[in-house]
């Protein structure tokens, strides 16, 4: 039977996710509980593809068609995700969805695509993207064998984390206090804060694969991180704390107490998630000696000469970072979510 590519409609809402499940680099930010959130909270079009033979998929592409003033128009995959990129289950239907990409983003005449894959056996052939890493480690049941993984230093901070009195709340509605934690903790990077509907409905959309954990000392939050649980991963993807409190080290504490609550949860892979080479996150991930594995994005340029760089590491972005950083808090809330959607 031939195969064809055809965009993403209703009703096969659950064999793409039970596609994205058995796939071996399938990740929460294939399903369509993403594409719904993106859709609802910044209103890009979505337009994912699946390779299909008959009526059974064969292969899938998330794909968002993003146009503002900074970029122009591209179609990413998948916006504020860190995994994206095709599925396919065999060469046929790989080929088939970079067909049918590559036609659409010349139909759309977009400035580039942007496929942001976790994994190399998921590349489509564009022009490759060396910008960022991801960290992973196993974890167990046992929690002083996690503890013993961990290096020298940053096991001294776990420890004395432990010391402090931290207690852990779980969330999967109030996500108050940790959404003024991570926006405060946005304006001291200088980017842009999240809209509150963007977490509203990402625990609404995953419900059941997605918690908000809570690091109190007393009756305060001094930590916080949003994680989405998918297979047998736990990837904290959302994360801050009080800088007031950082010598009793609550962020220590609060990514080691995950790590173990999901040891002990029947969970084996902890997914620390992407950062950029050369970054403050990516110093601070490398210290808990997990393994680093390149991130294989790539691009095709279609109106554009080379490739963009939309990080916040770019020299053209500098300034504006610097003086992000001294707005006052309430006027970046604010502005925060009309400036994230340009650099998605």
């Amino acid at each position: 039977m031939a195969l064809t590519v055809r965009p993403y409609s209703h009703e096969l809402r659950s064999q793409w996710d039970e596609f994205v499940f058995a796939h071996p680099h399938g990740s929460p930010f294939h399903l369509i509980a993403w594409k719904d959130s993106i859709e609802s909270t910044f209103r890009y079009r979505p337009m994912y593809l699946a390779a299909m033979e008959g009526r059974t998929i064969r292969g899938v592409l998330p794909l968002f068609f993003v146009r503002n003033l900074l970029m122009g128009k591209a179609l990413i995959s998948s916006p504020f995700a860190v995994y994206g990129g095709a599925l396919a289950d065999s060469e046929e239907s790989r080929v088939a969805l970079r067909d049918e990409v590559s036609a659409l983003a010349q139909s759309l005449r977009v400035k580039h695509v942007e496929l942001r894959n976790g994994h190399p056996g998921q590349s489509l052939g564009f022009s490759g993207v060396s910008r960022y890493v991801t960290f992973t480690q196993r974890v167990s049941a046992d929690e002083e064998a996690i503890l013993a993984s961990i290096p020298r230093k940053t096991r001294y901070m776990v420890r004395k984390g432990l010391k402090q009195g931290f207690t852990t709340r779980t969330q999967t509605e109030d996500f108050a206090a940790f959404e003024a934690l991570y926006s405060a903790n946005l304006r001291r990077l200088g980017t842009p804060s999240f809209p509150r509907k963007h977490f509203a409905n990402l625990l609404r959309n995953f419900r059941g694969m997605i918690d908000i954990r809570e690091t109190m000392l007393g009756e305060r939050v001094v930590s916080a991180v949003l994680t989405f649980y998918f297979r047998d991963q736990a990837l904290p993807y959302y994360g801050a704390s009080d800088p007031s409190y950082n010598a009793q080290a609550p962020n220590d504490f609060m990514y080691f107490d995950l790590m173990r609550w999901a040891g002990q949860s029947g969970y084996s892979t902890y997914d620390f998630g992407r950062s950029k080479k050369e970054s403050g996150s990516f110093d601070f991930k490398a210290h808990w000696g997990m393994e680093t594995r390149e991130l294989p994005y790539e691009m095709l340029l279609v109106r554009r000469s080379e490739l963009p760089n939309f990080s916040p590491k770019n020299p053209r972005f500098r300034l504006a970072i610097r003086l992000w950083q001294y707005l006052p808090l309430p006027v970046t809330r604010a502005l925060g979510p009309q400036l994230v959607r340009l650099v998605p």
